[in-house]
């Protein structure tokens, strides 16, 4: 089964709602799509979206790396012997993990497609449905609070709360005014993104249980870098501190466990890479006793599919950020992973199951 096309195209589909973090606001999700086809005819589906802030790529980064250097290695490769396929595709380049994930997530596709398997049963199979949460843009407490109880209503059960956004006092405000919205029976998760100080993020954090906020997790409460004062965070309190940004390899996950710095990991196919550097991730997590998230970046139903697919794959796997295609105006992909409300589904078809995708859908990207 060898590659006998590598396209690619540029998307942008606008949010409903502008997504706001510590780092950035996402007004359109932009986006390249990669297209493989094999000899076969079995086509392959993967999806890029630039992400400056945290991984460093833009769309023209995106598109030359696939088009210029991981193309002339995927043309007429045998995809039957990916795994020195992938590695090639690794070590052509460093650091560019969207273009990677997308040319990754493409190729398992097809691979799946080839063993008439979805690809979570490809991978593993560990489970066939999945609770995401629901993220709430970083805004004043009021608004915050208001967007936590439409959520609610709408059935979801997990809000992931944007913070890091000014100072400390008006983060808890915000926590507050969401707990007192949802009451208890929605669980809370905390994201700063890199927004807070080692000793901003003790303090804080320390407040929030005392104050009995009943938080279940933070994520990523100081720069990526600092994986000292992420293992200061993590040691001085009682509330699980989850890595994200701090973690994009295999020796970062094993750095970040062999010292303890975090008590849980989120695994972006976009910082590893793509599915086969982040099951070596999931399973350095998994030796160490600790439990993975999977999440994503603002993407379509295209890129969160293959994230979900992964996800469902492991039994390490045990929390899911896929509420992306949620916040999007227009759905741009036909097939692929099914929402009923916060719970999502697989369809009964081989690979990613998606059978095509509007790459004229959304707004202008000349």
């Amino acid at each position: 089964m060898n590659i006998q096309q590598v396209e690619t195209f540029r998307t942008a589909v606008p949010l409903s709602k502008p997504f706001k973090t510590a780092l950035r606001t996402v007004y359109v999700a932009e986006a390249v799509v990669v297209k493989i086809t094999c000899d076969t005819g079995l086509v392959g589906w993967g999806e890029a979206p630039p992400t400056h802030v945290i991984t460093g790529d833009s769309l023209d980064s995106v598109e030359y790396a696939i088009q210029q250097i991981l193309k002339p290695t995927l043309l007429k490769a045998d995809l039957l012997n990916y795994e020195p396929l992938l590695q090639k595709l690794h070590k052509a380049l460093v650091r560019n993990t969207s273009a990677k994930a997308a040319v990754d997530m493409a190729i398992y596709d097809c691979l799946a497609q080839h063993s008439r398997l979805p690809l979570y049963q490809y991978l593993g199979g560990a489970k066939s449905e999945l609770e995401t949460d629901f993220t709430v843009s970083v805004n004043s407490p009021k608004e915050m609070g208001e967007d936590a109880l439409l959520y609610l209503e709408r059935g979801f059960r997990v809000l992931k709360v944007k913070v890091g956004k000014g100072d400390m006092a008006t983060d808890i405000a915000r926590i507050r005014e969401i707990r007192n919205r949802v009451g208890e029976k929605v669980e809370i998760r905390l994201d700063a993104n890199q927004g807070w100080t080692a000793k901003e993020a003790i303090r804080g954090i320390r407040k929030m249980e005392d104050l009995g906020l009943n938080v279940e997790l933070v994520e990523q409460p100081v720069v990526a870098h600092d994986v000292e004062g992420l293992k200061q965070v993590t040691d001085a309190v009682e509330t699980p501190i989850m890595a994200d940004e701090s973690i994009f390899t295999p020796e970062q996950a094993l750095h970040v466990l062999k010292t303890r710095s975090a008590d849980l990991i989120n695994i972006k196919l976009m910082k590893s890479g793509g599915i086969f550097q982040a099951e070596k991730i999931n399973s350095i997590a998994e030796a160490f006793g600790v439990e993975c998230m999977v999440g994503s970046m603002i993407e379509t139903r295209l890129g969160i599919t293959a994230a979900a697919h992964f996800a469902a794959s492991k039994s390490n796997i045990t929390r899911f950020d896929f509420d992306a295609p949620l916040m999007l105006a227009e759905d741009i992909v036909a097939g692929g992973i099914i929402y009923t409300g916060r719970m999502i589904t697989f369809p009964d078809a081989f690979g990613l199951g998606i059978s095509d995708v509007n790459v004229k859908g959304g707004v202008s990207v000349e």
